[in-house]
């Protein structure tokens, strides 16, 4: 996994609109968030993105940029960002190697033991692409505290 004061690792995938992102294109401007949820449609997940939808104006203030990031396909980001009305990429790690890259895909998820599904997790990258907060739940019921994000955003904003 990786952790605090590392380079986040590099990738590129589809958004919401099928068109690839790649995260060392986005650095550059302020910090970068990424958001990683375990599946589109469920509560916690969208409470999760919704309180990043609700504080973008700080966020954009700050310089930031989000990203929420799932194995769910694109197609279906697409429907849960229209629904949620998100106003920021939703990311699908289809082939699963970008939560696998940093340390939060499950072994196996769930009573049926389902596998390639991302924990609930959020990094904090630099503008240069350095990890500067890194939080993990092995519990997919546990949101993150959102108040924490918004200040390590402030403190790493260029």
């Amino acid at each position: 996994m990786v952790d605090v004061g590392e380079k986040a690792p590099d990738f590129t995938v589809l958004s919401d609109e099928g068109k690839p992102v790649t995260l060392s294109n986005e650095l550059g401007g302020g910090p970068v968030i990424l958001s990683f949820y375990v599946w589109d449609f469920t509560n916690v997940c969208q409470g999760q993105l919704c309180a990043m939808r609700d504080s973008m104006g700080d966020l954009q203030k700050w310089g930031a940029k989000v990203f929420g990031i799932s194995t769910d396909s694109y197609h279906s980001h697409r429907v849960f960002k229209e629904q949620n009305h998100l106003n920021y990429p939703l990311l699908s790690d289809w082939n699963k190697k970008v939560s696998a890259a940093y340390g939060v895909l499950y072994d196996r998820f769930g009573s049926f033991g389902l596998q390639g599904v991302t924990k609930r997790s959020v990094f904090v990258l630099d503008a240069n692409g350095v990890i500067r907060y890194k939080w993990v739940t092995e519990d997919p019921k546990v949101p993150p505290d959102h108040a924490r994000i918004l200040e390590e955003v402030r403190k790493h904003a260029a």
